[in-house]
């Protein structure tokens, strides 16, 4: 779907991958609604908009149902319709052993990564299938098709957006609305601080550097723009889709290797 004059949601608009995605597809021509939970968040991205009277922003929790029901009506009064859907926003649970994973935390993970992403699908899927052509865009993670130890349940949520989007895409088959899912790797968005998680230090430089957040939008809306399944992004997501089909045991023991000093902190 090319994206110069379409209306776009993008859910975690506030920071990292989400405010890369509303700039570049405001740099594209599209009009966007960003969503995010952090109100200063969104103003700091309107400022980098330069105000733009294309962008509108809309505080929410997605994890709260009714408030994301309340989200179409926002965003057809501002824009007239909608388009696409980017549903961006999540976040990690703290790096230790699910034994030792609270309740609280758990249920948070799964509130905002799968329960959001399902809230917000449902409450604008009958806006897209009204539209001549649309567009759904999840966003799993390297995590939801590779197991990372210390982020065990994170990764039952984001493979659980996976599979929750490929069921999407074959029951649309047909209609108007395009779907894609998106595995990010490593991307420097500062994730763990807006999940309140303290990450302390390995000790050394990773083998594979994150991608700026720009890279990593970038990737994303050329997936978009050809209608693409499903999006690996990053050098890391790319070599552990490839080695996990291969060899998948062997991929677990090697990333269990790489977060052995997280996990023994």
């Amino acid at each position: 779907m090319r994206l110069s004059g379409k209306v776009v949601v993008v859910t975690g608009g506030g920071s990292g991958i989400g405010r890369a995605l509303v700039l570049q597809l405001l740099g594209k021509g599209a009009q966007v609604a960003a969503v995010d939970i952090n109100e200063k968040a969104l103003q700091e991205t309107m400022a980098l908009a330069q105000g733009s009277k294309q962008l509108s922003t809309h505080v929410a929790n997605i994890a709260e149902q009714e408030a994301v029901e309340a989200l179409p009506a926002e965003v057809v009064v501002r824009h007239g319709v909608v388009d696409a859907l980017i549903n961006n926003a999540g976040i990690i649970q703290p790096f230790v052993r699910l034994q030792d994973l609270g309740y609280e935390a758990i249920e948070r993970v799964m509130r905002v990564n799968f329960y959001g992403t399902l809230y917000m699908t449902k409450a604008f899927l009958p806006h897209l299938l009204a539209r001549p052509e649309a567009h759904i865009v999840n966003i799993s993670s390297m995590g939801g098709f590779l197991p990372v130890p210390g982020q065990s349940l994170y990764g039952a949520s984001k493979a659980a957006v996976k599979l929750l989007t490929e069921g999407l895409y074959a029951e649309l088959l047909g209609t108007s609305v395009r779907v894609t899912v998106v595995f990010p790797g490593a991307v420097a968005t500062g994730i763990a601080a807006h999940s309140g998680v303290e990450v302390a230090s390995a000790g050394r430089r990773p083998a594979i550097q994150p991608l700026a957040p720009e890279e990593a939008a970038r990737r994303i809306l050329a997936g978009v723009e050809r209608d693409r399944f499903r999006v690996l992004v990053g050098p890391d997501a790319r070599l552990m889709d490839l080695l996990y089909r291969l060899a998948p045991a062997w991929a677990t023991r090697f990333i269990r290797r790489q977060m052995g000093a997280l996990l023994e902190r």
